[in-house]
């Protein structure tokens, strides 16, 4: 079963996301900030890794960062979700490393097709 790891620090929004990915087959990890986040990476090594942008303490900009300096980490797909949607944010996202990129409010079928697209 492949490990998928949720950072978000909002409850709401984890709980949306493991419903879906677990019902879709998926074990699930949850983190509340950047810091946790990090440190549920290097726990678990996730085969996927969804995280929120603005988040308190380390943002995601930040995780990221701090986990492509990590060789367990420099492939893994980490898929930012963010409220922002404005023009360049995407291209920002992909040049700071992450894989993928879904906008709030998650719309289901595409959290599913871009977490499937890059776990098969």
């Amino acid at each position: 079963m492949k490990k998928v790891l949720v950072a978000d620090d909002k409850a709401t929004g984890r709980e949306l996301v493991r419903t879906v990915l677990e019902n879709s087959g998926y074990q699930v990890f949850e983190a509340s900030d950047g810091e946790e986040a990090v440190a549920e990476a290097g726990r678990i090594r996730p085969d996927l890794i969804i995280l929120d942008i603005h988040m308190p303490g380390l943002d995601g900009f930040e995780v990221i960062e701090k986990l492509r300096r990590e060789k367990n980490f420099t492939g893994t797909p980490i898929i930012a979700l963010t409220a922002s949607a404005m023009m360049g944010d995407r291209e920002r996202a992909m040049e700071a490393g992450f894989t993928g990129y879904i906008t709030k409010p998650i719309r289901l079928g595409a959290l599913r097709a871009e977490v499937e697209r890059l776990l098969t």
